[in-house]
């Protein structure tokens, strides 16, 4: 039982971990959002944590059901996903960059505002991305060879534990590097992950494409 539970959670944190990345999404969240006070970041950190804890453990129990509800593939989640995060990384390039931009970054505050900007875009599909999800549901999908138990809904959930807890360290810890790196490192820091954003955007974008044309040319074969 011991070594079902262990297998489950090293599955669960080894598929996930990799593409959520939390190290590199905390750095993202500070290109976007680099100007917020330490108990605005704590409290920014703890609703991303638990907006991603529900979004995986929803994509692992019942995506690909939802998905296949609305008659929607994993090709065109990735194209809509890619899409939105391109448009993310291109508004944060395209950003003023001038001394005043401490002001002018909107700097969100504990009610609706945070809430609003924890979840989109900084949630989903920052952290929480359209291959993140995609994997979530791969993983759901799969059924362990002697069938599901409750110790492996257990493995699933402490999994899903330490991932949300290494993003909320990684986040709420991100604001020491904007002090190492001052303001104008700030800035050059929020252009280069800002050009990362729009990459990874495009990429997943690609891939949705790339799968949707294999599955076009088979059809016409």
């Amino acid at each position: 039982m011991l070594n079902e539970f262990a297998k489950t959670v090293l599955v669960i944190v080894a598929g996930l971990f990799p593409i959520i990345n939390p190290p590199a999404t905390a750095l993202v969240v500070l290109s976007m959002l680099p100007h917020i006070g330490d108990a605005d970041r704590a409290e920014l950190a703890r609703r991303i944590s638990i907006n991603s804890f529900a979004i995986l453990l929803a994509s692992l129990s019942i995506g690909a059901y939802v998905l296949s509800f609305f008659g929607i593939s994993i090709a065109v989640l990735r194209v809509a996903g890619g899409f939105v995060v391109a448009m993310a990384g291109w508004g944060l390039l395209q950003a003023p960059d001038d001394d005043d931009s401490a002001e002018t970054v909107p700097k969100p505050r504990s009610g609706a505002s945070l809430r609003a900007k924890a979840f989109y875009p900084l949630t989903l599909p920052i952290t929480v991305g359209p291959g993140a999800i995609a994997v979530a549901i791969a993983l759901g999908t799969g059924s362990p060879r002697h069938g599901l138990q409750p110790v492996h809904l257990a493995g699933v959930g402490v999994g899903l534990v330490i991932l949300c807890i290494s993003i909320y360290v990684c986040v709420r810890f991100a604001g020491h590097l904007e002090r190492l790196l001052g303001t104008v490192g700030t800035q050059v820091a929020m252009r280069l992950f800002a050009f990362v954003i729009f990459c990874i955007g495009v990429q997943i974008l690609w891939l949705g494409l790339s799968e949707l044309l294999s599955s076009v040319q088979l059809n016409l074969k």
